[in-house]
């Protein structure tokens, strides 16, 4: 089976045979589904009427279980984003009823990110459309191919996961 990543390399070792393409195969494989997945997340987001951004709030919220509240520097580091645009999102998604600012009883200057249960149902409600399409990009494959691809891909990105800073 050939596709658009096999037409690409092949013009390229046609016009420049002195360059080693093999990346291409990879990498541009990978950057090929990066695209096809964006897309899938935005829609599976969408029918819950949520922005991507949101879903990664409200999921870090929901991942951190019973009472789902997280301080809002530990928001920043699941979602790795500037504390001012945290400070806007949780500002967008208090206005929507999704999570709430309570104070921290452990410091008297803090505040704790709840989330609500509405936040809680869509979050979950998300997160179900989200694995659907996430199936069916992966259908093509075994779950054993699953499981060494995700092994080769943790080969290739447990370096970046793990750079201080």
């Amino acid at each position: 089976m050939e596709d658009e990543v096999d037409r690409l390399v092949a013009a390229w070792r046609r016009e420049r045979p002195d360059l080693d393409v093999e990346p291409l195969e990879v990498l541009s494989r990978v950057s090929r589904l990066a695209r096809h997945l964006d897309r899938a997340r935005r829609l599976a987001f969408s029918e819950h009427q949520l922005e991507p951004w949101e879903f990664d709030v409200l999921t870090s919220l929901r991942r951190a279980g019973a009472p789902y509240q997280l301080s809002p520097g530990q928001l920043l580091t699941q979602t790795l984003v500037t504390s001012g645009t945290m400070t806007n999102r949780i500002d967008r998604l208090t206005k929507k009823g999704l999570v709430e600012r309570l104070p921290d009883p452990s410091d008297r200057r803090g505040v704790l990110v709840r989330l609500t249960p509405e936040g809680r149902d869509r979050a979950d409600e998300a997160l179900a459309g989200l694995l659907a399409q996430e199936r069916a990009i992966l259908a093509q494959l075994s779950r054993a191919q699953r499981g060494e691809l995700a092994a080769l891909l943790r080969r290739l990105t447990a370096p970046f996961d793990n750079i201080p800073g």
